[in-house]
């Protein structure tokens, strides 16, 4: 049997990951010999690996399994299109500046870490926290942790209930909160002033002459939604279906502040699923019914509560907690993605946005909201856009973006109908027969009814939007009550949204994956699954001898036709260095060559989380690492397959 391991013998600690990953160049801030601009970062090879590890079961998971179609559309994108998506005037957030320094600060985060402070020194006065370990050369730089301070029971409760709806605040609303609770900048100690809205979009210029704006994108979703025809026609016309795009994305925050979790530019993979606005079932659904989620909803938040609530999908759709089949269909396929590439369920909830946070193109939406060192942190959206998008790119562009369906049964109805004399129209209106032409078609029901009894008595009074006045008479139109038969459908369909932040995930996948080992706090491992790890398999010779490199290629290059990527380490140090070194980069398994491999053809396999190592034949451990890696067997059905090594072979 393998050995049980002790992953919480330490308390976590952020400072030694933190260290682990700038030494081993998980990722890095971007031009750090010239010191580096806030809110970007360079990924180096294992962050890169992880990442594009991630990225590969996510399109499995998602545009795989789902047939969804895949695009990649531009970047860059024209100012109109902003325009008219509402992102120009409404992708904002609330920013204060220090009123001495000029310093800015984002305002939810200011309350949020100000208040968050005041609480965890409420709790170490009353002795129901330790004191964390500070540097005290930073305490005094940064000024942010508050002394411990017991406050009552009512200031606790009230800032509570603050934090639990910190994200339905409004802007003026935040500035209220910092007057009256007297927050300041935690790095100065200095007052702020009134919150101001700042767009976060990156503005530029297309061409040379800079007359044509435009923006980096925001999100990705603009190119799904401008795409819709074309989209709609290669995939016959039906619906529902999914479109879905990994991409970069670009947001100008105003303090990024917080490592991978709030960057400047980063990768998004995002499904834009279109569905009949009638019908938002979904024909998988009874695949996930059983699915239980921990669930924050809008109500429990509104009344200052952070309380959450276990229920299963199918519970959450029928109580209303969840809008429809749809989302919750994706909820739940979202859940399933992050437990498999390694994210820890009891740490995974869902948030719904209140009324107040709710993005201007929503009418539901739920974070996949991950804890992490500094608290909950949201790492996908899962918006119900409705038909916002594609309904205001219509009325802007005059090309519809609808969807046409056949009826199998014909709808009947009688309804008034215009009817224009056009050589009559153009003759005695001109230039204006279009727009009165235009103001009768849009005219509803009554207004036609009202239109055709005046026409009854000689003649119809209409007026443009301008206030101009236009006499009709029955030598121009008349109005007339018909039979229409339909036989196709036209509706703008919905738009469900699943919208996910790698980096996010990427980080609160390695803080839940690092521990230290329990003998020596200073032994840092990340159990990342095999199926994302950057590395997974260590091929270690005992020296770098000639003797070795025709086993080392042989073992290496069955590895490679078996799909498993590998690396050799064939420095100079220990094998226990070396393997403590790969378990910093989150390599779960390891296969030792040494003399008795030479003359025996035996290697032994090590486990990265319990260290155990087994022994076998070069090819029955190929096979069995192999097998470990694509997820076939775990390390309890490797145990039965090779005896365990003692750490000594026969060799003559």
């Amino acid at each position: 049997m393998p050995s049980t391991v002790n992953k919480t013998a330490h308390a976590f600690d952020k400072v030694r990951l933190d260290a682990l990953l700038n030494r081993r160049f998980f990722y890095a801030p971007a031009f750090e010999i010239y010191g580096g601009v806030a809110g970007l970062y360079d990924y180096g090879p294992p962050g890169s690996s992880l990442q594009a590890n991630i990225i590969a079961e996510w399109r499995k998971h998602f545009i795989i399994e789902e047939h969804m179609l895949e695009l990649d559309t531009t970047i860059m994108t024209p100012a109109p299109v902003f325009e008219t998506s509402g992102h120009v005037a409404r992708f904002a957030d609330w920013m204060v500046k220090d009123t001495k320094t000029g310093d800015v600060l984002r305002a939810d985060h200011l309350v949020k870490n100000v208040l968050e402070a005041r609480l965890a020194g409420d709790k170490e006065a009353r002795g129901l926290a330790a004191a964390p370990v500070t540097d005290d050369k930073k305490k005094k730089k940064k000024g942010a942790k508050a002394a411990a301070v017991q406050l009552s029971d009512e200031v606790v409760k009230e800032y509570e209930t603050i934090l639990a709806q910190l994200d339905n605040f409004s802007g003026p609303e935040l500035g209220e909160l910092c007057r009256k609770h007297k927050l300041t900048n935690p790095d100065t100690g200095n007052e702020v002033g009134e919150p101001q809205q700042f767009n976060l979009m990156f503005l530029s210029s297309i061409g040379p002459t800079g007359q044509h704006p435009g923006y980096l994108r925001p999100e990705t979703a603009q190119g799904h939604f401008l795409n819709f025809s074309r989209l709609l026609e290669f995939n016959n016309g039906k619906v529902p279906f999914a479109s879905a795009q990994i991409g970069r994305s670009f947001r100008n925050e105003i303090s990024p502040r917080a490592g991978l979790l709030r960057v400047r530019e980063f990768t998004m993979a995002e499904i834009e699923h279109y569905v009949d606005p009638e019908d938002k079932r979904h024909e998988r659904f009874h695949e996930v019914r059983d699915v239980v989620l921990i669930l924050l909803d809008r109500h429990v938040q509104e009344a200052g509560s952070s309380t959450t609530t276990r229920l299963t999908v199918g519970e959450a759709v029928k109580k209303g907690v969840i809008a429809n089949e749809t989302l919750g269909y994706f909820i739940a396929r979202i859940y399933l993605f992050l437990l498999k590439i390694g994210i820890n369920p009891e740490r995974l909830r869902f948030r719904q946005h209140m009324g107040n946070e709710m993005a201007h193109y929503a009418t539901d939406c739920w974070d996949a909201e991950i804890h992490n060192a500094t608290g909950w942190t949201e790492c996908v959206g899962c918006a119900d856009r409705a038909a916002y998008d594609l309904s205001v790119h219509t009325a802007k562009t005059g090309h519809p973006l609808v969807v046409r369906q056949a009826l199998k049964e014909p709808i009947i109805t009688e309804k008034e109908v215009s009817e224009w004399n056009k050589k009559n129209l153009g003759k005695t209106f001109k230039q204006d027969a279009a727009l009165i032409q235009s103001l009768v078609e849009s005219m509803d029901e009554p207004e036609l009814l009202r239109i055709k009894g005046e026409l009854a008595q000689g003649a119809a009074i209409i007026k443009s939007e301008d206030g101009r006045e236009f006499q009709l008479t029955p030598d121009v139109l008349t109005v007339e009550r018909k039979t229409i038969k339909q036989s196709i459908r036209e509706y703008t369909p919905n738009v469900i949204e699943p919208s996910f932040g790698l980096g996010r995930i990427l980080y609160t996948l390695l803080e839940h994956s690092f521990w230290s080992r329990e003998q020596d706090v200073e032994r840092g491992v990340l159990s990342l699954p095999p199926l994302v790890a950057p590395t997974k398999v260590l091929i270690v010779p005992l020296s770098a001898r000639d003797e070795f490199n025709p086993l080392v290629q042989e073992v290496s290059s069955k590895l490679r036709k078996a799909g498993v990527f590998s690396r050799v380490d064939d420095s100079n140090t220990s094998i226990g260095k070396r393997y403590a070194r790969n378990d910093e980069l989150g390599t779960p398994f390891g296969l030792t060559l040494d003399f008795a491999s030479v003359q025996n053809r035996t290697m032994t396999l090590r486990e990265r989380d319990t260290m155990d190592q087994r022994i076998g034949s070069i090819d029955d451990v190929i096979t069995t690492v192999t097998e470990l890696v694509f997820g076939n067997i775990d390390w309890a059905q490797a145990c039965t397959r090779l005896p365990a090594y003692d750490g000594v072979q026969a060799i003559d």
